[in-house]
């Protein structure tokens, strides 16, 4: 088939490498510009070095615009693959080829649509993440779905970890969806209005830690923002204090939430989750930190028995 790719970093890079290699003949490679944004600067092989690499056309855009659809129109597509094209897509251009857009998004939907499914997902304790490829429609990751692979979480993953399996799902997928569509043999499965959730972009709020949360949460959202992600983090004494490294306690804590107790095992026990004052509640041991000028340390030598409340 004749394939146009949308894509960008990491996830377009797999993605046209899986089209090339099943045999389609990829007449256009769309990408985003380098940027220095430092989301943008992670996982970011470049679609732009492999599709010169391989002989294919390029064309750069940061958004729809009239040049985009004419390099799209002239490109004669019988389908568009789109994997982590950073802007919306107009209905004009998703539309455009006789098979439509083929969407590649790293979640099992009808959930975690949006963006950032991995970090939601080990937030949230989920048990199994994946890769969809699904048609696209006018809504933001709701079309039909054509396929998807799953690989479990395990109890000490990181979303680093999830990155490096879910990426490695992408190319068998790609394949598979285009081969099933290609020949006809393709069933569409509709996506479940009610089974579907959202999660919007995150920022740098979405890392600090909210000591309410149960410690099991707040120890996943700390594995889910493990470098190379911006890090959970806390104010203490007034400065910005990142955890790097924490575990849940096996004895149960209760006072305030945020307030630093006494130590445990490997770290420093920090009372954590609703009702804490009822004493039911595990704590969250920090275990190490990084400190503001980007020093890492055992949590005790710099929180030791201090006392403090962190998040004030």
């Amino acid at each position: 088939m004749r394939v146009v790719t949308f894509g960008f970093q990491t996830w377009g890079h797999r993605t046209l490498s899986a089209v090339l290699d099943a045999g389609h003949e990829v007449t256009l490679a769309v990408t985003h510009p380098v940027s220095n944004n430092p989301y943008e600067m992670m996982w970011n092989d470049s679609v732009e070095q492999l599709a010169t690499d391989r002989g294919v056309p390029v064309h750069l855009a940061k958004k729809p615009d009239d040049a985009l659809f004419e390099a799209v129109t002239a490109a004669e597509p019988d389908i568009i693959v789109a994997n982590n094209w950073r802007t919306w897509l107009p209905k004009s251009i998703y539309d455009m080829p006789r098979l439509g857009t083929l969407n590649i998004h790293d979640s099992l939907l009808p959930r975690y649509a949006g963006f950032s499914p991995l970090i939601w997902a080990l937030i949230n304790g989920e048990t199994h993440v994946g890769v969809t490829a699904h048609v696209m429609d006018d809504g933001l990751d709701t079309g039909p779905i054509i396929a998807q692979e799953s690989v479990a979480v395990g109890p000490a993953d990181r979303t680093v970890d999830l990155f490096h399996r879910t990426v490695d799902l992408i190319g068998p997928l790609v394949a598979r969806s285009l081969g099933e569509l290609e020949a006809g043999t393709a069933q569409p499965i509709p996506q479940d209005p009610a089974a579907a959730t959202y999660f919007h972009k995150r920022s740098d709020a979405d890392s600090a830690i909210d000591w309410s949360w149960p410690a099991d949460a707040i120890e996943r959202l700390i594995r889910a923002q493990s470098d190379p992600y911006p890090n959970a983090h806390t104010v203490f004494r007034g400065e910005r204090l990142a955890i790097t490294a924490a575990s849940v306690s096996t004895k149960r804590y209760g006072g305030t939430p945020g307030r630093v107790c006494v130590p445990d095992g490997e770290g420093i026990a920090v009372v954590a989750g609703p009702d804490a004052w009822r004493g039911g509640n595990p704590a969250l041991v920090v275990e190490r930190v990084r400190t503001a000028d980007g020093a890492e340390y055992p949590a005790a030598k710099i929180l030791g028995d201090s006392g403090a409340y962190l998040g004030a």
